[in-house]
């Protein structure tokens, strides 16, 4: 039985709670192994731009790669969401993981032999992304199955706290040393590294989920209907699908503009070094862990949307931050409240929909909402070099900071947004 979001909407205090999912031996091994990718993800973030910009100096080069790893993601989210609902899904995220760990393997090897073109990297991103469009649905649906009921808030925050401390801090500055130590090629095998660890964990787990015996046969027209019943009560609730619309446009604006951009700042408009790159992205996971330390002790005010839609606003609002930076160090604050800002309200988001949401429908909603929060960041991609060379690399940066902040702080104002209601839409 579920109960109302607003009875329960404190989180967990203090770290030993968020600890406690850890006694599982299958969640301490999933944890393990995703913290350990997340490293490599973090690593991977510095590696693929600066072997990038290494190749070409051009802004443009970046935005295709980008564009190439973000849109097979979105194009297999929808039906990784209906395939982790009907397989192992252990099994769905070690294959992830094997596909992902040969790609990298590839890079590794085309990078420290010196033949690595722009090209390889194009097509050997896209098969990361198109796998990495099972990985999300598959996790975000095992992890329930893997703690007891009482333990979930617990586990979910302990993932946003993770989450930042090895993708952001971590990985990134490891990242900046590998490539100080061996360039890229060494950074791109560490990376691959972490992966096989992974799967070694996925392998180790006891945890198997099978097809019920009374789900239908795995056809044509039940995966589409599955996949209608989780777009019609997606449909039916404007806290889910205002949210979800807010931002794709959010999105479209500054994630592009940010991961092309910004390592072109550091390394062609303030003369940094793959160091420094590694130490801005380390500092949005200080602001992060910060903002998940602090909002796990105060919990969530009892106006959530409200909170989440205006920490999402000034986290938005803060990517302008990295247009009007001089030095190094402003892009470290800019980072630090734009990661901060972003996690507090994630957290809040997260807890609402799991109180919202129905159980049995959570694995379609959370691939919905990856893929239509995400649908046009291949489009952000390909417009961020065309746009930062038609007005300027520090106009667009500001532009898109101040632009986003404005949709997403619009969408709140939806009516229904801010008192949000579980409104059950049958097929």
């Amino acid at each position: 039985m579920r109960h109302g979001f607003e009875a329960r909407h404190r989180a967990p205090r203090g770290l030993p709670g968020l600890l406690v999912p850890l006694r599982s031996r299958d969640f301490r091994l999933l944890w393990t192994g995703m913290s350990t990718s997340l490293i490599g993800d973090g690593i991977l973030l510095v590696a693929l731009a600066w072997q990038v910009y290494a190749l070409s100096g051009a802004p443009a080069a970046m935005s295709v790669v980008g564009f190439a790893l973000s849109l097979p993601q979105v194009v297999t989210l929808l039906f990784g969401g209906v395939i982790s609902d009907r397989f192992d899904r252990r099994k769905i995220m070690l294959g992830t993981d094997v596909v992902r760990g040969a790609v990298l393997i590839t890079l590794t090897a085309l990078s420290l032999t010196g033949v690595v073109q722009v090209w390889h990297i194009v097509a050997l991103v896209a098969v990361y992304g198109a796998a990495s469009g099972f990985f999300g649905p598959a996790f975000d649906s095992l992890v329930p199955t893997l703690v007891k009921d009482e333990d979930l808030v617990q586990a979910n925050a302990l993932d946003q706290f993770v989450r930042p401390a090895a993708l952001q801090m971590a990985g990134p500055s490891l990242g900046g040393v590998l490539i100080a130590l061996g360039g890229s090629g060494l950074a791109f095998a560490v990376d691959a590294a972490t992966f096989t660890v992974s799967a070694a964990c996925l392998f180790l787990m006891r945890a198997r989920t099978a097809v019920n015996p009374d789900t239908p046969d795995m056809s044509e027209s039940s995966v589409w209907e599955e996949f209608k019943a989780g777009m019609n009560y997606v449909r039916g609730n404007v806290w889910l699908w205002g949210t979800f619309v807010a931002a794709t446009f959010a999105y479209l604006l500054f994630i592009g503009p940010t991961e092309v951009l910004l390592p072109f700042v550091v390394k062609n408009e303030l003369h940094g070094s793959a160091g420094d790159l590694g130490l801005v992205l380390a500092s949005g996971g200080i602001g992060a862990i910060a903002a998940a330390l602090i909002v796990g002790q105060r919990g969530v005010p009892r106006q959530y949307m409200r909170f989440i839609y205006i920490t999402w606003t000034l986290a938005t609002l803060a990517v302008a931050g990295y247009g009007m930076a001089t030095a190094t160090w402003h892009l470290a604050v800019a980072c630090a409240l734009v990661n901060g800002l972003e996690a507090a309200g994630t957290i809040a988001w997260a807890t609402a929909k799991q109180r919202l949401v129905p159980e049995e429908l959570m694995g379609r909603v959370s691939s919905v909402d990856w893929f239509i929060s995400i649908a046009l960041v291949p489009l952000s991609y390909a417009m961020a070099a065309p746009v930062a060379s038609a007005i300027g690399v520090q106009n667009t940066l500001v532009g898109a900071g101040v632009l986003g902040a404005a949709v997403t702080f619009a969408f709140l104002y939806l009516p229904g947004m801010r008192s949000p209601k579980q409104v059950v839409v049958t097929p």
